[in-house]
């Protein structure tokens, strides 16, 4: 077993999230609604926090939908929103992952929003690791962690035991 060097704890995550909610609230304080879109798993955890901080500090309707993509196989399978495609015009979307590893991932979350005659599109992680092969950044991250190729960024996502832990 690798060792586990613990990089934010549940009080540092709730903090982060917290900050990213008002960044994503000045962006957007105009707006009486946008919409959340979270990567299946850890993704949409975080952005169900983001969401909940965000509905606490301001008057903002927020809509979470998620983001289905098999992480493994980005060619093959289309990726799946879980909203109609129509509902996009003329929204604010706002996708969220945990970890901006290589962006791949991220550039294919992207996908549905490309075509959508959306009024922005910005990106939230919770961490990012600074290795990027394709052409995609964070708007907002809550933390930039300069990392080595070999070290793997976990995010541990529960009530009460939350963790970022670099292996």
């Amino acid at each position: 077993m690798q060792n586990q060097t613990l990089v934010l704890d549940s009080h540092q995550i709730d903090q982060k999230i917290i900050r990213i909610a008002w960044q994503i609230y000045e962006d957007n304080s105009d707006e009486k609604e946008i919409i959340m879109a979270g990567i299946i798993s850890s993704g949409y955890t975080v952005a169900e926090k983001i969401a909940a901080a965000l509905e606490k500090i301001s008057p903002m309707k927020v809509q979470l939908i998620s983001i289905r993509i098999n992480k493994h196989s980005h060619h093959d399978e289309e990726v799946k929103i879980s909203i109609d495609h129509s509902a996009l015009k003329d929204k604010i979307v706002i996708v969220v992952d945990d970890v901006l590893n290589s962006g791949k991932t991220m550039m294919y979350a992207l996908r549905p929003f490309l075509s959508a005659d959306l009024k922005k599109l910005r990106t939230v992680v919770l961490v990012d690791r600074n290795h990027k092969r394709y052409p995609i950044s964070a708007d907002f991250a809550g933390l930039s962690l300069a990392t080595t190729l070999k070290e793997h960024v976990s995010v541990v996502l529960n009530n009460g035991s939350s963790g970022v832990y670099l292996e």
